[in-house]
């Protein structure tokens, strides 16, 4: 059909121009996010048959049922030219709307995404939770795919991971590794996570703990001797803690606080910051590492104590917020005003520029 001629060729194009996210909208041309802008891609105007069209040729007859009934969906998508997207496909002003994130073909390290070093440490862990949150789009997903693949390459462990949609696909190298996805393979992730648990899992990775139920299920998971991977839609890492206990029934929450305490192992908050040269975004990372000290603080509830021994935590791998900007900034990456658009401290971003800029000075390696 002349809809889905047209969709393949948006598809090679975006792939060509390297766009980060595609938007289909009824009523106007297709946009296109070009490094950090989203602008139009001609000035051809698309009818509401048109992406109706266009987004329908993409789903399965499953998720036409889902679509149907929510009026959301997510679900991953083969180009005719072979790459990947993660749809989003959506109702807006009684008409049907998506947006397509290409996604990347090659995994790629920490030091290529611009991440901090010591998030190796979280593809070493045995057992236990870890969390990366973040807003839409900050990058979660690519993070925790990172680790994933660090793992499948260094232990031969057997991979869970449930997700809504796929993103990235991990083949088996060191680890066995099976995907499974929301609605076409399972109901739920709390359902998920509750039958993997009788599937022999070394790793299980939770695409998003959405619920009190995948909550449990995941906390219950880390308890019993398996490393768990998930995120939350959190900015900060004290603010995941919190939000953790929140959902939860005020009976459960004391007891809840004690199995995180035991549990938890890592925290990653990240932002994505314009990079000063037009080229992309950089990752803002906030790193809070589960030391003795802080699992008392989170037992007692005495959640917000643990900014202090964060900012006094450098040699336990931590890391502020204000610190990771500090650190983009010193380098060149980010300029000064899109950083204190997010600072909460300015007297700990300037401390920690100003240390960086002196140790380079002197040929010293910032610590």
């Amino acid at each position: 059909m002349q809809s889905q001629k047209k969709l393949r060729e948006i598809l090679d194009l975006s792939v060509e121009l390297q766009a980060s996210d595609i938007h289909f909208t009824s009523g106007t041309p297709v946009y296109m996010r070009l490094r950090n802008d989203c602008t139009p891609i001609n000035d051809e105007v698309l009818s509401p048959f048109v992406v109706e069209e266009m987004t329908m040729s993409m789903m399965t007859d499953s998720q036409r049922e889902v679509f149907k009934e929510k009026h959301t969906i997510d679900f991953a998508f083969f180009s005719d030219g072979g790459t990947r997207f993660r749809v989003n496909a959506f109702r807006q002003r009684g008409t049907v709307a998506m947006v397509l994130r290409r996604l990347d073909e090659e995994f790629k390290s920490l030091d290529q995404l611009t991440l901090p070093p010591q998030l190796t440490r979280l593809s070493e862990y045995l057992h236990g939770l870890v969390l990366v949150t973040g807003a839409t789009g900050s990058g979660k997903s690519t993070t925790l795919a990172t680790i994933i693949n660090r793992i499948n390459e260094t232990r031969a462990n057997h991979i869970i991971t449930i997700e809504d949609p796929v993103e990235f696909v991990h083949p088996n190298k060191k680890s066995l590794v099976r995907q499974r996805e929301l609605h076409s393979d399972v109901l739920t992730f709390a359902d998920a996570v509750r039958s993997s648990l009788r599937e022999d899992p070394d790793v299980i990775l939770v695409g998003e703990m959405r619920d009190v139920e995948t909550m449990r299920a995941a906390i219950t998971a880390a308890e019993t001797g398996h490393l768990v991977l998930s995120t939350l839609h959190t900015e900060d890492a004290v603010g995941s803690i919190s939000r953790m206990f929140s959902v939860f029934p005020a009976e459960e929450q004391d007891a809840v606080r004690n199995q995180l305490s035991r549990s938890l192992r890592a925290v990653v908050s990240q932002r994505l910051v314009h990079r000063a040269d037009g080229k992309g975004r950089a990752p803002a990372v906030e790193v809070m590492f589960v030391t003795p000290a802080i699992q008392n603080l989170i037992r007692t509830g005495e959640i917000q104590q643990i900014y202090s021994l964060m900012q006094t935590g450098n040699s336990d791998g931590m890391l502020l917020l204000e610190q990771s900007l500090a650190s983009l900034c010193a380098f060149g990456l980010i300029s000064r005003e899109d950083a204190m658009e997010l600072v909460r401290d300015e007297n700990i971003f300037d401390t920690r520029l100003r240390k960086i800029q002196e140790a380079r000075a002197g040929g010293l390696q910032p610590a």
